[in-house]
């Protein structure tokens, strides 16, 4: 059975946070790295590494695996991927709808002539 999505509102909460931005940086340079690897390389506590992991890991942006008694992390560019597709999908959506004048109303009770003072 194919994975679901991930939910865009999870996607951009997630990457709305600088140090977990940068913590997808870094993994992508680095895939397959420990927690406290990538406390030792910020400013941060080992501990609030895997706060922020764990709310990429919700929104599909990272994996985890177990390699003996390390948990190591990896970067999912499927679930950035997914999300840039359905942002794409939204802009050319609202983009055509800009772009695309709404129809004329029809019917009788829409003549040509309505609105128009007539004397006679």
């Amino acid at each position: 059975m194919a994975e679901a999505l991930p939910d865009p509102g999870r996607v951009f909460a997630a990457l709305a946070d600088t140090r977990r931005r940068e913590l997808l940086e870094l993994l992508a340079g680095a895939p397959g790295t420990s927690a406290g690897a990538l406390a030792a390389m910020l400013p941060v506590s080992r501990q609030a590494v895997a706060q922020h992991l764990a709310v990429l890991e919700e929104a599909r942006l990272v994996t985890r695996r177990k390699a003996g008694r390390q948990v190591l992390f990896t970067v999912r560019p499927e679930g950035l991927t997914a999300t840039a597709d359905w942002l794409a999908a939204r802009a050319a959506a609202w983009n055509e709808a800009a772009v695309t004048p709404p129809a004329a109303p029809e019917g009788p009770e829409f003549s040509a002539d309505q609105g128009k003072d007539t004397l006679l």
